[in-house]
């Protein structure tokens, strides 16, 4: 069971450069919080915020975990502030700094999902000192992190889609034939695992049209950066899971095998260590119990050092 850290409301907010945004702590009830506090970067896309991590919160605390976890809604996502602007790596993790600094106010270790690893990697750069380790979540394959897009083709895609164009796309994207459609396609292992639960999530999410921002910051390709040499320089303790039948929704990647893929990181990074769980793309949600196992330990001899 888990419960809320402070008031009977489950959402608190902060000020970020005049931006109201959300958050949600928690921790384990009936006892008290231990180790290292959890950072939880949710991935962007469609429909998609904080609300990701319940699962995994849920069952963090159910194998008998004690960290408090800190759960933050990006900007433009959630119940933060949804501003008409394209969003970076770089802005995401300003927010970010600027939450650990003033709410956590001590290390943790950041937890996050796929390519908002880029997110975590300008964290880190940006403060070191705060982030003790992280765990990647089937982060993008090693092409793709080499990948540098032009800053033109970046800037076109995003006036292309914020457009009236974008604007019925976005629409689209909203319903729940394309939600289940592009889940099954790129995201889960099992079909069965696209449930109502993971669909609701999705359209509720999407309800706010200015929710389109953040997602078209991300299609426009913002986060495609050349971060080889950044990563290479990550000096914390960093845990890389994939799945199984982790696949690649770029072209580059897509011939990888799961052993390749973290073959890649172990040798790119210095402090790294990986693992493979059953499961496809979004293992938070879809194999959470094992995702929790797989890190725990990790974690807990973060928390025991």
């Amino acid at each position: 069971m888990i419960t809320q850290d402070k008031s009977a409301s489950s959402t608190q907010f902060y000020t970020w450069h005049s931006y109201r945004c959300a958050y949600e702590v928690f921790k384990p009830i009936n006892s008290t919080s231990q180790g290292i506090p959890l950072l939880l970067i949710h991935p962007i896309g469609v429909g998609l915020s904080r609300q990701f991590w319940q699962h995994f919160c849920r069952e963090w605390y159910q194998q008998g975990n004690s960290n408090q976890i800190y759960n933050p809604d990006l900007l433009g996502c959630g119940e933060s502030d949804k501003p008409h602007i394209a969003c970076t790596p770089g802005d995401w993790a300003e927010q970010l700094r600027h939450f650990i600094q003033t709410v956590v106010q001590k290390p943790v270790v950041v937890i996050v999902q796929g390519a908002l690893f880029a997110v975590a990697i300008e964290l880190v750069k940006k403060e070191p000192n705060l982030i003790a380790g992280l765990v990647l979540a089937t982060p993008p394959a090693w092409p793709l992190i080499k990948k540098e897009a032009p800053q033109w083709q970046k800037k076109g895609i995003w006036n292309l889609l914020d457009s009236p164009l974008g604007n019925l796309f976005y629409r689209y994207a909203r319903t729940e034939k394309f939600l289940r459609n592009f889940s099954i396609k790129q995201l889960f292992k099992s079909a069965n695992s696209v449930d109502a639960e993971w669909l609701n999530t999705l359209r509720t999410g999407a309800e706010d049209i200015a929710s389109r921002y953040a997602v078209f910051s991300f299609l426009a390709g913002f986060w495609l950066k050349d971060y080889s040499s950044a990563v290479v320089s990550i000096k914390q303790p960093t845990l890389v899971v994939v799945g199984e039948n982790v696949s690649s929704i770029s072209q580059e990647g897509k011939e990888l095998t799961a052993d390749e893929w973290l073959a890649d990181y172990l040798t790119a990074l210095p402090q790294g260590s990986v693992k493979k769980v059953p499961g496809r793309n979004v293992l938070p949600y879809e194999s959470t119990t094992e995702f929790v196992s797989a890190i725990s330990p990790f974690i807990n001899e973060m928390s025991s050092d």
